[in-house]
């Protein structure tokens, strides 16, 4: 029998849904060829893995998503209960700063409303910051903690981003690549692989056998209060090239095989210089 908890708010839901965290550890000369190469009958399911991992990075834009510093999204996101959708939609403005900027990662979500009936536009009056570990609710009135399992949620999902299993998992001793073949995606045909670490981590990526891009990310992790295991995935759709970058503008997420959110990303920008202290959760929000 599947678990489901119900948010204490839906703003906390929200940000749960939202990022696919950014965690980017080397330079495009570290990371073996990415250039594609041809199957061969002779391949090992070692070799036909590593194979495909190259396809994948070279399908992204190669260096140019290797090497991204910075990323600013717009967006919105809704959320899922037992396969429902919730009525609401929040829309939000994302900044990320990449380990590439040579500063530590940082996130920033701010969440908008409408200012008035009278005044027309958008405003911020909630921003999640998230920094060194530790998330953050920002307002007006200064800074809060974000409760502790929506932390450890969005950190578990970070170590198994895409970009952390090519920056840092491909590069630890005792790591084991392995092609699994074929499967079905999304009415797609996909390449599947996996990737297990020596402290028995793991995740599974299904790319596009004809683009090599991701289709589908999935890991699972033991739940300590049940004493089994929860599963966790994200599908990407709709690639748009930007800035010579294959960027998925659709994400869903499922947990236990039920979808848990959609965000829907409308802009990308790449590589925009950030002040320091959008990261800075003692900056308090101006009040409006």
């Amino acid at each position: 029998m599947k678990r489901f908890v119900v948010p204490a708010t839906f703003l906390l839901v929200a940000a749960t849904l939202l990022a696919t965290p950014q965690r980017l550890r080397a330079q495009a000369s570290d990371i073996p060829s990415a250039a594609p190469a041809s199957s061969s009958p002779s391949q090992s399911d070692t070799e036909r893995g590593r194979q495909l991992i190259d396809q994948m990075i070279a399908a992204l834009g190669g260096p140019a998503w290797l090497n991204r510093t910075t990323i600013q999204l717009d967006g919105r996101t809704s959320s899922f209960f037992r396969g429902q959708p919730n009525p609401y939609i929040t829309e939000y403005h994302e900044t990320r700063r990449l380990s590439a900027s040579g500063q530590p990662e940082a996130d920033r979500v701010g969440f908008l409303t409408e200012r008035s009936m009278i005044l027309p536009g958008k405003k911020t009056d909630v921003v999640q910051i998230w920094t060194k570990g530790h998330g953050y609710e920002v307002t007006y009135k200064g800074q809060t903690d974000l409760p502790k399992d929506q932390v450890e949620e969005y950190y578990r999902r970070s170590a198994h981003s895409i970009e952390t299993v090519v920056h840092e998992w491909l590069k630890a001793p005792g790591v084991i690549i392995v092609a699994e073949g074929t499967q079905m995606v999304e009415r797609r045909l996909a390449d599947r692989v996996s990737v297990l670490t020596a402290d028995n981590d793991a995740i599974t990526l299904d790319l596009d056998a004809v683009t090599h891009l991701p289709v589908r990310r999935t890991f699972r992790w033991r739940n300590t209060q049940f004493k089994d295991y929860d599963e966790d995935t994200e599908t990407y759709d709709d690639y748009h090239t930007i800035q010579s970058i294959p960027t998925a503008m659709t994400i869903t997420r499922y947990h236990n095989g039920d979808m848990a959110g959609q965000r829907y990303t409308t802009k990308v920008v790449y590589n925009v210089p950030l002040d320091p202290s959008l990261f800075d959760p003692s900056v308090a929000l101006k009040k409006k």
